[in-house]
């Protein structure tokens, strides 16, 4: 019980139970340059679990953007049934490559190849973690990715990218069909002349084309997240993915959200510049619910809580569909 959530505390789930988090779990990678290490979080008990992948951001912190970030989502996840796996990619500080290293600063490809690796060898993995082996669903698998860990899952749902500033990328594919639904947590948006002056000159990658995004996709995204260091637009830039991808069939609007989503990357988080318990309680109940649904057809999980956000939260945020 948390006393600290009011109204999102209305929004139903399941029963949560006793998790259990492993780290590090390590996987030789040769082709990448560092070992690929990860924290698994998991449900004490039971079987045929479904997987979610999650992203981590490329934000300030020296750990949050890692395996030991997002806690509040991943801990949330795994009592509520899934497996939850945590890469921590190239472009963490813990990685220790500088920005100016192949592929940096945002190590967007790798970042991709990463996840595409972890369903690769989920054999290996529940080899290398007794406590989740036999355990996993391996045809139910889910990915949530928050900020540049938001382009990361639109890339595996679809999304294509085109960097002005390597060669080798013009409408890169890199659609993961093994994926079968995702969440996009304060995702950027379209680039060019969407980027601000900075991001056209640094951050290139931020170039995303949403047409082929096919995968059923929810997009959160907060109506106060004004960044004017990435994007000359609003807080509507993180939208673009709901507006322009054919996959994307839901949005949840955060209201007075920011780019911290009420602290999904940690909890009392310098990270977090909008702190608030029922925005996070939203966050992970609404996200936990549609996955839910997009995996298991018959569970009423997302329609449930939408009918109770409507109901109970609509002053904290409200949901689209199309």
């Amino acid at each position: 019980m948390n006393n600290l959530i009011t109204d999102a505390a209305r929004i139903p789930v399941n029963e949560a139970c006793q998790t259990l988090s492993i780290s590090p779990v390590t996987l030789p990678a040769p082709d990448r340059g560092l070992p690929l290490q990860m924290r698994i979080t998991t449900p004490v008990a039971g079987d045929d679990l479904p997987i979610i992948l999650l992203s981590h951001g490329h934000g300030p912190s020296l750990y949050i953007s890692s395996s030991d970030g997002y806690g509040p989502l991943a801990n949330f996840y795994a009592a509520h049934g899934f497996v939850v796996i945590q890469p921590t990619h190239l472009n963490s500080k813990v990685a220790g490559l500088a920005s100016d290293a192949p592929g940096g600063p945002l190590f967007w490809r790798s970042r991709v190849e990463d996840m595409k690796l972890i369903i690769d060898r989920l054999d290996e993995i529940e080899t290398l973690v007794p406590a989740i082996a036999g355990r996993l669903d391996h045809h139910r698998i889910a990915a949530v990715g928050h900020s540049m860990g938001g382009q990361t899952v639109g890339m595996l749902l679809g999304a294509r990218l085109t960097d002005a500033k390597d060669a080798t990328a013009r409408d890169v594919n890199l659609i993961e069909p093994r994926i079968r639904a995702g969440v996009l947590l304060a995702a950027p948006g379209k680039g060019g002349d969407s980027l601000s002056n900075f991001a056209r000159e640094n951050y290139t990658a931020l170039n995303p084309d949403f047409s082929h995004m096919t995968t059923p996709t929810l997009v959160v995204a907060g109506d106060a997240d004004v960044n004017p260091n990435l994007t000359t637009r609003g807080a509507d830039w993180h939208t673009d993915p709901y507006k322009f991808a054919p996959g994307s069939n839901a949005l949840l609007t955060l209201l007075g959200g920011k780019h911290g989503m009420g602290g999904v990357s940690g909890v009392d988080a310098r990270e977090t510049d909008d702190e608030d318990p029922d925005r996070l309680a939203l966050t992970q109940r609404m996200t936990w619910a549609y996955l839910r649904s997009a995996l298991y057809t018959r569970d009423p999980a997302w329609p449930e809580a939408c009918k109770a956000l409507r109901q109970h939260a609509g002053s904290h945020g409200r949901v689209d569909t199309k």
